[in-house]
């Protein structure tokens, strides 16, 4: 049976960069996705906001988007981020990522300005003459733009759009758009809610901290797929010091901060990040290193 790209635990890669000159680091990369696909993660999304893509030059981005084709095995899908300012370039690193052999996108609604619902259906129509199958990003938090059910069912109805990162934070929702458009699928898009948009029908999660524990974030899907709750919910429970920091403004420096303590290649951020504050690198490292000590990777 063959498998939907955009289905399953994915991580939203972070970006190496090396240290001395914040250049893009594309071997140690590429071993990251190997690694992760070792590890129980079934694709990766590379050029995400974990992926810092706002601050990658065009031959960066389009590098990534390779090193991630080239460094994944056998099935394991990559599914870039295609986000911009606008249609028109967008539709450019989706026509790019359709060349690398990428099998989905992800996009998010217009970044520049408060998109009316006439403009993001534009922007989505512009982007989908690529011919990939595009995974909507709706982060209203960010954007400013919410993709609400309504609209997400609009979108999908016209045949823009096969899936919806949900990373609103209202469960709620979930049960609104599978009503709306049941033939769209859900997939979990912030860490700290998982369990919550999993249970209410989420086929998919495309997180952070799978970059730092895949294992574990693997074996929690896959609990909760199985209707496992016994299971899942401790493991959740004890993840969660880790995976609310998906969700807060940190969030890329936080996820690099415990990969570095798993011993994976997080490292620096680019500007306009600012290293943590000393209680906050504390706190996160205290909380990584507890996690690993009790056997979770």
């Amino acid at each position: 049976m063959e498998q939907i790209p955009w289905r399953g635990v994915l991580a939203a890669t972070a970006l190496p960069f090396d240290s001395r000159d914040l250049s893009v680091d594309l071997g140690a990369y590429a071993a990251h996705v190997g690694w992760l696909a070792e590890n129980g993660c079934r694709g990766v999304v590379p050029n995400g906001s974990l992926g810092e893509y706002q601050v990658l030059s065009a031959g960066e981005r389009e590098a990534v988007v390779r090193t991630a084709v080239q460094a994944a095995p056998a099935g394991f899908s990559v599914v870039p981020g295609v986000s911009a300012y606008g249609a028109d370039e967008a539709r450019r690193w989706a026509d790019q990522a359709a060349e690398a052999g990428c099998q989905a996108v992800m996009l998010l609604p217009p970044t520049a300005y408060r998109a009316d619902d006439a403009a993001v259906l534009a922007h989505y129509r512009e982007v989908a003459k690529a011919g990939l199958p595009i995974v909507a990003y709706n982060n209203p938090l960010d954007t400013r733009v919410d993709l609400t059910p309504a609209l997400l069912r609009r979108l999908f109805d016209e045949g823009l759009v096969v899936a919806v990162k949900e990373f609103s934070g209202d469960v709620r929702r979930a049960y609104e758009i599978a009503e709306l458009a049941p033939g769209l699928d859900l997939l979990a898009g912030a860490d700290d809610v998982a369990l919550e948009l999993l249970m209410a029908g989420a086929v998919g999660w495309i997180g952070g901290y799978q970059n730092a524990i895949p294992d574990s974030c693997a074996r929690l899907y896959q609990a909760v797929v199985a209707g496992d709750l016994a299971t899942a919910v401790p493991l959740y429970r004890t993840l969660h010091p880790l995976l609310r920091w998906d969700s807060r403004s940190e969030f890329v420096q936080a996820i690099k901060l415990s990969m570095d303590v798993a011993g994976r290649p997080g490292g620096p951020t680019r500007q306009p990040r600012q290293p943590l504050p000393p209680a906050v690198v504390t706190e996160i490292r205290e909380t990584t290193e507890r996690l690993l000590a009790a056997g979770h990777r």
